[in-house]
């Protein structure tokens, strides 16, 4: 067993990526363009900082993406009323439409992913993955009871 933690979550990573990627290509969507639809409110809208701040990326990232979306006919930009210098992302009909095939999809993905194991397998996995999503920094030890998975 290999047990080289670091290169097989890259590895995993970029085989999770492939199958995602195919899962949404009829949809002419990537997993990165799907999730920015799902970081996109679908009444209230998002601005770009609020974009990148739900993708953990750069400003300058989210509005590349956001101007990819709106080439794709995905969004729309308007301004944002309280605060004029910010432009406000909506989803557009079609949109809507590629964000809730996405979700559905993205929901199989997940099922799929974790129909083997058993809950409390599963509880370790998601509070491991969730430490090193959002807690983890070198030589801090992993407290698994902080992002325990929902019951």
């Amino acid at each position: 067993m290999d047990e080289r933690l670091y290169y097989l979550l890259t590895r995993a990573q970029r085989r999770l990526t492939d199958r995602a990627q195919a899962g949404l290509a009829d949809l002419g969507v990537t997993p990165t363009q799907a999730g920015a639809l799902f970081a996109i409110h679908p009444v209230h809208g998002a601005t770009i900082g609020g974009l990148a701040q739900a993708l953990d990326l750069a400003q300058s990232a989210a509005s590349g993406l956001a101007q990819r979306l709106e080439k794709l006919g995905l969004v729309q930009r308007s301004v944002d009323l309280p605060d004029a210098r910010k432009s406000l992302l909506n989803l557009t009909p079609q949109g809507h439409a590629i964000r809730a095939r996405a979700v559905q999809r993205t929901q199989a993905f997940n099922s799929a992913l974790a129909r083997d194991l058993d809950p409390a397998d599963l509880a370790i996995i998601l509070s491991w993955l969730n430490y090193l999503a959002y807690d983890f920094e070198e030589g801090q030890s992993h407290d698994r009871t902080r992002h325990r998975a929902p019951n």
